[in-house]
């Protein structure tokens, strides 16, 4: 009597790619996949007819067992030819990715949370804080948790230290879970495409404090989250992901408050969500985002 041997899932990759536009870009990778023993399970394109440039992304199994490195090698002779910039991604792996947040603990908790069952499949290697509020939480994680403080005075040397444990943690992605500190035009420029950040979206009518008692005010109908890649323009970066919640007269500043959290929470992780599976492209000063992948969406438990 034999016993049937376990089903071999074949790897899981994604290509991502842009370059100029041009004739023949789908025919030529659908044609290298296919040579190489590889089968497109998803495959999304878009070309930009104002720059003149292609974006494209494709799942795709490795059915013959290519490494990743054997098929970016040999990818070359097609990406010279086209001008491709382009890059294989394992799609097991998880990003590493670090946090940083001040006083307003919703992004944070909800981005702790989809990472635990897998709705957001991120690594958390760090959490950096420029308060103590959130340290146990953190910690109770399992995650690092580290206390920078930030003044006028001591700012060059805190954002030293905030580099310092992003390169030391190998983080490919800083997320400012509402993180009320200006990062400076260097860092900015340093992490150009790697820090996402999370605000509402009453700028710029409703600037400084207290924004949602100002929309509140003036009788505002909508309120909104915008979640954005940083750059040395404040709050004006490539846009990932936006989301609106009707209001009524009947809401009190308060209920603008918390109504403002929740929508703040869905768009940061549905922008983080979009960085990590790669589906989310730099356009100049727009972004190219694809709509998930079948299965993304997937978490590896409920609770």
């Amino acid at each position: 009597m034999s016993s049937a041997l376990p089903e071999v899932t074949p790897p899981q990759f994604a290509l991502t790619v842009s370059c100029p536009s041009a004739r023949g870009i789908v025919a030529a990778i659908a044609t290298f996949l296919a040579d190489k023993g590889c089968n497109i399970v998803d495959s999304q394109q878009f070309d930009d007819a104002y720059t003149g440039k292609f974006f494209m992304r494709i799942s795709f199994e490795s059915q013959e067992g290519k490494s990743l490195s054997v098929l970016s090698d040999d990818f070359t002779s097609v990406a010279e030819g086209l001008q491709m910039s382009y890059d294989f991604h394992d799609i097991s792996q998880k990003m590493k990715v670090v946090l940083m947040v001040s006083r307003f603990g919703h992004c944070l908790n909800d981005l702790l949370y989809r990472s635990r069952i897998g709705a957001v499949p991120i690594d958390i290697v760090a959490v950096i804080s420029n308060h103590l509020d959130y340290q146990k939480l953190v910690v109770n994680h399992d995650i690092p948790f580290h206390y920078i403080k930030v003044t006028k005075a001591n700012k060059v040397e805190a954002e030293a230290r905030q580099m310092q444990i992003i390169e030391e943690t190998g983080a490919e992605l800083v997320v400012l879970a509402r993180y009320m500190q200006v990062l400076s035009d260097e860092m900015c420029q340093k992490m150009t495409g790697r820090i996402i950040n999370i605000h509402h979206s009453f700028l710029p009518s409703f600037k400084g404090a207290n924004p949602y008692k100002q929309a509140y005010e003036r009788g505002v109908k909508l309120i909104g989250a915008t979640a954005h890649y940083v750059t040395t323009d404040l709050d004006e970066g490539p846009i990932i992901e936006q989301d609106t919640v009707r209001i009524t007269h009947a809401q009190s500043p308060e209920d603008y408050v918390s109504l403002g959290r929740d929508v703040e929470a869905q768009v940061l992780s549905r922008a983080v969500h979009a960085h990590i599976h790669r589906r989310s492209f730099l356009n100049g000063a727009r972004t190219i985002v694809f709509p998930a992948s079948p299965g993304s969406y997937a978490s590896e438990r409920m609770g």
